[in-house]
């Protein structure tokens, strides 16, 4: 019992300790509508999605990690805004209630931006006003999972990689008419055809997870616009030699209000904390 607590502390604490983090659950409810199927390639569509997202400027988002591991339940969640043009995004992730051992806590500040991810609140022993950076070039799951939330433009460019898709069927997300793909796609591939931002961090993910295969479900607008994206990634979760079997992690992201506002400043020099984190 005692090393079963011990390793879900281990396993939540990846999250803020900006190790390995943890899986997604839906964002928004769907509701189906009636409809043909479109006549474009469903693979060829997905190819382009990210860059419809560039096309777009910007937009506000919501996201989700979910993962199961010794009969808990873990889920994390964020909202922010995401500028897919300069790739910088502003998230305020969230720790479920009693994660870290504590009743409440106040939420991550997280700033994306290319090759780096910066988190205020983000341990113990950092001072409040600092900021902790981490190159996400150093990260075995290319900041998929981090930091407890998926770069929106990174969700996006996992799609350069898909092999596979269907359509679904026409529905609803969030009141917004859109097509449901449902597909596989690959981080090799991905990585390939990726940004340069991308490009690094997604091929750090091909040799970290258990398998570069990542099943997927989207949504689509009708301009094809990822209005909702939920991939399931696979990792494992042992040290010091002990096997276990890989963890299935769901990351979900709802993008919404295209064009709004998203003015993300980075952190100057010296308000980067340099000093030791305290393990929670």
């Amino acid at each position: 019992m005692a090393r079963r607590q011990q390793r879900y502390r281990r396993t939540v604490g990846m999250v803020v300790a900006g190790c390995l983090c943890l899986g997604a659950a839906g964002c928004a409810r769907s509701t189906a509508v009636t409809g043909g199927a479109p006549a474009d390639d469903p693979v060829r569509m997905l190819h382009r999605a990210a860059d419809a997202l560039v096309d777009a400027g910007s937009s506000r988002a919501r996201t989700s990690l979910e993962m199961a591991t010794g009969g808990t339940r873990v889920t994390i969640r964020g909202e922010g805004v995401y500028d897919y043009r300069k790739r910088l995004g502003r998230l305020e992730v969230l720790l479920p209630q009693g994660a870290a051992g504590t009743a409440a806590r106040r939420p991550i500040i997280e700033l994306l931006a290319p090759g780096a991810l910066f988190m205020k609140n983000r341990g113990a022993g950092v001072p409040a006003d600092k900021w902790v950076r981490v190159d996400t070039g150093t990260l075995s799951d290319g900041n998929l999972v981090t930091g407890g939330a998926t770069d929106p433009f990174a969700a996006a460019e996992v799609l350069r990689g898909t092999r596979e898709a269907t359509f679904v069927g026409r529905t609803e997300v969030a009141g917004t008419r859109v097509r449901h793909y449902r597909g596989t796609a690959d981080l090799a591939e991905a990585a390939r055809d990726a940004s340069d931002a991308n490009r690094g961090p997604l091929a750090a993910a091909a040799k970290g997870f258990a398998t570069t295969e990542v099943p997927f479900d989207v949504y689509l607008d009708g301009e094809g616009r990822i209005r909702k994206v939920r991939h399931r990634f696979s990792f494992v979760n042992g040290e010091d030699g002990e096997r276990v079997e890989p963890v299935a992690v769901a990351s979900t992201t709802l993008l919404y209000a295209f064009g709004a506002p998203a003015d993300v400043r980075l952190p100057a020099r010296e308000d980067i904390y340099a000093g030791r984190i305290a393990a929670e």
